[in-house]
């Protein structure tokens, strides 16, 4: 017959391995951290219905102590040790390229962008300066080879926007239309001439870029869009623009903003380079959106064509329809996915912080209690798990085999992990969560609205594991 302490490991669940795993169990301590819920529980009786069969088995197992093999198996006193800041060490599977490029943007963001973040976000200011300061770092239009542009990997990009946004989403935000959406969209589509004209400034943060797709009553619905462009009555190679476009970030400080339109003779979506500079008085306007909830460190606004004229050369040759929107999007959703891992693990560092430091019951850290224990534990674990996917999902798009759905899949997922646990951490705080100094509130908010643009959640969820002939 097979002792009571022997573990069977080809056969783990066999009646006869119970007392090894008790012994086990026992010797770390996790029975006393499973029933420490049953004050929280009392009404599953738990103490009554476990407590004689734990007894049993800890006697019997006593009898009978694990083998010194076994015992070492779990010890990690000799193996590497754990870093909670990076817990499945996902450094490892960076180059040594992309660990400098993201060093340097971590060390510029903490030293000149955490600095003023907390009365930027009070004023509802966004200092476009900072721009500049990116573009002399080379962190604008990263991924982008030539015209002045570093041309690094997609994780490298997507580690610039990680140690922005571990700041604010705000700050992020600004970054990413200019180089994502803004500069990649002409980089993707645009004409040689178009390039030239434009990517080199716009790297160097000299001339700033906005995205205009979404519109006061179409969305989550871009395709029914009703800004308009028709071939000018009277000048010759020219368009007129009419229609407005809401939710823009970067448009009250923007000199050349992408408007997509539908042409008036096709119906078919095309893409627009409007420079403000030439747009006559009362043509061009874009207030800015006051009053914001989140991303108040970044400047929205909206963008109100009435009758605009735009020269064809400003047109996009060839994209037609949501491809060409879609496909900018697809670039910034990346560097979001990437970039809301960075609040989080902000929002893990500060309630790891707080937790050690806050006393309360006798004197003790609240970090001692293993309901905050479970709040950090979960959130480090998806932030783990988020970074991980989204380095993946960069690789692939390096390699050409990243789809659309996987973009949105990792974006969704990890925007919604971020809020979640964001709001939960932010329970660590108590009562001190509501004063901004804390910094987790601003976060909280901001991921909301990461959730929410770019695709919001449920709309993503639609186009995954869909069949193919479902109109979706």
């Amino acid at each position: 017959m097979t002792s009571l302490g022997d573990f069977d490991c080809r056969r783990p669940f066999l009646c006869h391995n119970l007392a090894a795993v008790f012994n086990l169990l026992i010797s770390l301590d996790i029975f006393a951290t499973c029933f420490s819920i049953i004050p929280v529980f009392p009404q599953l009786k738990l103490h009554t219905m476990f407590r004689p069969i734990l007894r049993q088995c800890a006697r019997r197992a006593s009898a009978a102590p694990l083998r010194p093999l076994a015992a070492r198996s779990f010890a990690s006193a000799t193996g590497p040790s754990f870093n909670w800041e990076d817990p499945l060490n996902s450094n490892n599977l960076l180059t040594e390229e992309e660990r400098a490029i993201g060093e340097t943007a971590e060390r510029y963001c903490q030293e000149h962008l955490l600095p003023r973040v907390l009365q930027a976000y009070r004023d509802e200011n966004y200092d476009a300066k900072m721009l500049e300061e990116m573009g002399e770092l080379g962190l604008l239009g990263a991924t982008i080879d030539g015209y002045g542009c570093a041309g690094v990997s997609s994780v490298a990009g997507g580690l610039i926007t990680r140690a922005v946004e571990r700041v604010d989403s705000g700050y992020r935000s600004g970054m990413s239309v200019q180089s994502s959406l803004v500069m990649g969209g002409i980089y993707e589509h645009g004409t040689a001439e178009q390039k030239e004209r434009f990517l080199p400034e716009m790297a160097k943060g000299k001339l700033l870029g906005a995205f205009g797709l979404t519109e006061p009553n179409h969305g989550s619905d871009p395709g029914s869009m009703e800004t308009v462009a028709r071939p000018h009555p009277t000048k010759k190679g020219y368009y007129l623009l009419s229609g407005a476009k809401t939710w823009i970030t970067n448009s009250p400080i923007a000199d050349v903003l992408m408007v997509w339109a539908k042409l008036q003779e096709t119906g078919k979506i095309r893409g627009f380079l409007v420079e403000r500079k030439d747009c006559p008085a009362g043509t061009l306007e874009t207030p800015a959106i006051k009053d914001k909830n989140g991303l108040r460190a970044s400047i929205t606004g909206m963008i109100q064509l009435d009758d605009c004229p735009v020269p064809k050369e400003n047109m996009f040759p060839t994209i037609e329809g949501l491809k060409g929107p879609f496909s900018c999007l697809n670039n910034a959703r990346y560097g979001i996915a990437l970039g809301v891992m960075g609040a989080l693990e902000d929002c893990i560092d500060r309630a790891r912080t707080y937790s050690l430091e806050r006393k309360q019951f006798k004197g003790n850290p609240l970090a001692k209690y293993q309901l905050i224990q479970k709040k950090l534990a979960d959130a480090s674990t998806d932030a783990a798990y988020g970074t991980l996917a989204a380095i993946q999902v960069g690789r692939l798009k390096d390699e050409g085999k990243a789809t659309p759905e996987m973009i949105s899949m990792v974006k969704r997922q990890n925007c919604d992990a971020a809020l979640k646990n964001a709001r939960i951490l932010q329970e660590i705080f108590g009562g001190n969560a509501v004063s901004d100094e804390y910094m987790i509130g601003r976060h909280v908010a901001n991921l909301f609205v990461t959730q929410t643009y770019e695709g919001q959640s449920d709309i993503h969820s639609k186009f995954l594991f869909v069949p193919a002939s479902y109109d979706v």
